[in-house]
C-alpha cells in the first residue's frame, strides 16, 4: 500500500515536471481549422479561426469562430471560449480535455420562384447559448507550427451539435 502511494506520487511529480516544460505561461498561437458539424440528422462543413493563450503553464484559453457553409437553406456560425487543461505526452504530443461556453447562431434563408405567379421567400435566425465539452490533441510539427485535432460536443436548449475539427496553429 505504501509503495503504491509512493509510485502514484512519483508519477504525479514527473507528469507535472513534463507539463511545465511543454507550454509556458504567456504562450500565444493563432490558426485555422476545418470543422465537420453533426446533430439532429443535419451535417455540414465549417471553416474556423482560433486564438490561444496560456494563462498558466497547464491551462490554456481558446477563443474560436466557425462559419458553417450554407446547406439546405440553413446557415450557422459558432463563437466559443474554451479552457484546455494540457497534458504533454512527450515533446511533440499534448492532449487536453476542454470545457467552455459558446453562442450558436442558426438561420434559414430561402425563396421559391413560381414564375408568373411571383415568388415566395422567408428568412430568420436565432442564437442560443451552448456549453462545450470535449477534448483534443496537439502535434508539434515544428517549433512554431502545431497540428490540432479536436472533438467537441455543444449542448444547448434548442440544438446539440458534435463538432470534429482539424487544423494548424502558429505559435508566436
Amino acid at each position: 500500500m505504501f509503495l503504491t502511494r509512493v509510485a502514484i506520487a512519483a508519477i504525479a511529480v514527473l507528469t507535472m515536471s513534463v507539463a511545465a516544460g511543454a507550454q509556458e505561461k504567456g504562450d500565444m498561437a493563432a490558426g485555422g481549422s476545418l470543422v465537420l458539424g453533426a446533430g439532429d440528422s443535419f451535417t455540414n462543413i465549417g471553416i474556423g479561426a482560433k486564438f490561444q493563450y496560456n494563462v498558466t503553464t497547464p491551462i490554456r484559453l481558446e477563443g474560436s469562430f466557425t462559419y458553417f457553409l450554407k446547406k439546405d437553406y440553413l446557415k450557422m456560425w459558432d463563437l466559443s471560449v474554451n479552457g484546455h487543461w494540457l497534458f504533454p505526452l512527450g515533446e511533440k504530443i499534448t492532449v487536453y480535455p476542454l470545457a467552455g461556453l459558446g453562442i450558436l447562431n442558426y438561420g434559414y434563408d430561402y425563396s421559391v420562384d413560381f414564375g408568373e405567379l411571383g415568388s415566395y421567400g422567408a428568412s430568420g435566425s436565432t442564437s442560443d447559448i451552448a456549453f462545450n465539452l470535449g477534448g483534443g490533441l496537439d502535434l508539434k510539427l515544428t517549433d512554431r507550427l502545431v497540428f490540432n485535432a479536436e472533438l467537441k460536443y455543444k449542448i444547448s436548449d434548442v440544438w446539440d451539435r458534435l463538432l470534429l475539427s482539424a487544423g494548424l496553429v502558429y505559435k508566436f
